[in-house]
């Protein structure tokens, strides 16, 4: 097997990791996993997947690099005779979702070669539909856009420590995560991508970045027919142009014309392509239907930030939450009745209000039990009431 080409990419995926010296918060968690199973790495496209492998080539001398975006050859012969001629013992394999057949080459690379793997996919629902035959060969890693944190070491280089959530309620927290406020307006608004670092018109970029989720990562993973997928980039400006409350199965079902189990079922892809947000109601005798939010900042796509800063704000707080490791419900009455309402639990549990300025109290009505925190724009801390921004220092334990 000629090698020639596939080394001359190794190198130059090489000398492209040298212009990042910055890493990511999960590089040190993959850094320091132990044992034979391999690590899969999913996320949104632009969050940096790619710059992470090439960094973790970077680190190590018996590391080879592979593209299969648009990679043809038979994977388990190719990673044998790199191993074999090179003494490679660690193969990044970057979108390994691309590659027809991925799960039983990646099987049989783990039952018959002494080599560890990682790999990186901007499509989640691959992963799970390959979990069965994968199961105890792959740990799953996620890599989210930056956070608020991440974001300001990147951007602005500061860094600012991270925060639990009872250090948000007591006030545990000092003037430089207090000074992460006046940046929160860029982060939302398209910052916290990672592309946006070298970009001065990100949402034109993540415009791109939907049409080749939809027509080519989704089309490709659930063998949608043409129809369905324009269907799919309809129901993305539906409830980017919406109010976010009563964004479900249903709604979407009603607006859109199609079955209720098709709505469910395209909603689950975006969600698994990392530009919508599923959360689950917690409560006594409610139906068990998901509220329906946007990834950040992809609800720009479709009005302007004034029109949408609502919905917005939610969508900050539930990516916020779940990137840091955290599982959020949101509150529905028994009487059917929904409110904007979040439930976490970690040591206690935590019920959030998010809103902008003048909520109260008032809004807990009905809700008993547990701590709860209004995060509104703005610096206000008095009372019950915290920074919205500071969700964006949240992490479960705090040495990330």
């Amino acid at each position: 097997m000629d090698l020639t080409h596939l080394i001359e990419l190794d190198r130059l995926s090489r000398e492209d990791g040298k212009k990042y010296s910055q890493k990511r918060f999960l590089y040190d968690e993959i850094a320091a996993e132990k044992g034979r199973h391999f690590i899969g790495i999913v996320g949104p496209r632009g969050a940096g997947k790619t710059i992470l492998l090439k960094q973790i080539a970077l680190s190590r001398p018996d590391t080879f690099y592979l593209s299969l975006d648009t990679f043809s050859e038979n994977l388990f012969e190719t990673v044998k005779a790199i191993h074999g001629t090179l003494k490679a013992a660690v193969f990044l394999l970057d979108e390994v979702h691309m590659h027809p057949g991925f799960e039983a080459e990646l099987k049989k690379i783990y039952d018959f070669l002494n080599v560890h793997v990682v790999f990186t996919s901007s499509m989640a629902l691959a992963m799970v539909q390959s979990a069965h035959d994968l199961s105890r060969r792959v740990v799953l890693k996620t890599l989210y856009p930056f956070s608020l944190r991440e974001y300001l070491m990147f951007k602005h280089q500061r860094d600012v420590g991270a925060l639990s959530i009872d250090d948000i309620l007591q006030k545990r927290w000092d003037r430089s995560m207090m000074e992460s406020g006046s940046f929160f307006a860029d982060y939302i608004q398209g910052g916290l991508m990672p592309f946006a670092l070298n970009e001065t018109a990100p949402l034109v970029l993540l415009k791109n970045v939907v049409q080749t989720v939809v027509y080519k990562d989704i089309a490709r993973i659930s063998k949608a027919s043409i129809d369905e997928l324009d269907i799919i980039m309809k129901m993305l400006a539906f409830i980017g142009k919406s109010a976010i409350d009563g964004i479900n199965d249903s709604s979407l079902s009603r607006n859109l014309g199609i079955s209720k189990y098709k709505a469910g079922q395209f909603a689950e892809f975006l969600e698994w392509a990392f530009i919508l947000h599923r959360v689950m109601p917690e409560g006594t005798g409610v139906l068990k239907e998901p509220k329906i939010v946007m990834a950040l900042p992809y609800r720009l796509l479709y009005r302007s930030y004034e029109e949408c800063v609502g919905g917005l704000r939610e969508d900050f707080f539930v990516e916020a939450v779940k990137s840091a490791g955290f599982d959020v419900h949101y509150l529905k009455s028994t009487t059917g009745k929904k409110t904007p309402d979040y439930v976490l639990r970690d040591q206690d549990t935590f019920i959030f209000e998010i809103g902008g300025r003048g909520k109260g109290r008032t809004q807990f009505k009905g809700f008993k039990g547990g701590q709860k925190i209004i995060l509104s724009d703005g610096y206000e801390s008095e009372g019950i009431t915290r920074p919205l921004f500071l969700a964006g220092l949240l992490a479960k334990n705090k040495n990330p």
